[in-house]
């Protein structure tokens, strides 16, 4: 079978976001080169361009695979099974710590690129990052005042509490 253009420019686009995962494994996004990148995958630098702007938006398509997969998941755990009616916080915590563990260790590349962007990117991926995990503390937030025995709760103490659940998640 016949790979058509369009599998081929995935394929590539992939392969530019694999190795540059693998290069900022030793260094820091701002370190990396398109040259490197390129070099990496077997194209020309010229090719780069026809999958990101610049390096900067090759960071921001990585900070967004990060954490599109981990908050689905999270989120599903939440949910909890609807044969049983809504889980237990305790259940929820559970869950969720043996489900980032596993995610860890399957996109560990990933969760590497997180914490040394997170501090030493460049400002747009910062800022993405720094969105990302806002989102996820809102979620989280809002999943938690369904609880029961949240119902006197704060806004605020809900997003205090979401807060530190997720630095300490990313972390």
């Amino acid at each position: 079978m016949t790979e058509t253009r369009g599998e081929r420019k995935e394929r590539t686009r992939r392969a530019i976001l694999d190795a540059a995962l693998h290069l900022c494994e030793e260094s820091s996004l701002v370190a990396l080169s398109l040259r490197q990148v390129a070099k990496e995958v077997g194209i020309v630098p010229t090719a780069f361009y026809r999958h990101f702007d610049s390096i900067e938006s090759l960071g921001l398509a990585l900070v967004d695979e990060s954490f599109v997969s981990l908050r689905a998941m999270l989120r599903d755990i939440r949910r909890g099974d609807p044969s049983t009616g809504m889980p237990s916080l305790a259940n929820i915590v559970d869950r969720s710590v043996e489900t980032l563990f596993e995610h860890v260790q399957q996109q560990r590349s990933h969760f590497l690129f997180i914490s040394r962007e997170r501090a030493a990117g460049p400002p747009s991926v910062r800022e993405a990052i720094r969105h990302e995990i806002e989102l996820c503390e809102r979620e989280l937030a809002t999943d938690l005042a369904r609880l029961p025995g949240t119902d006197t709760w704060s806004g605020e103490d809900l997003r205090v509490l979401s807060n530190l659940i997720v630095s300490a998640m990313v972390a």
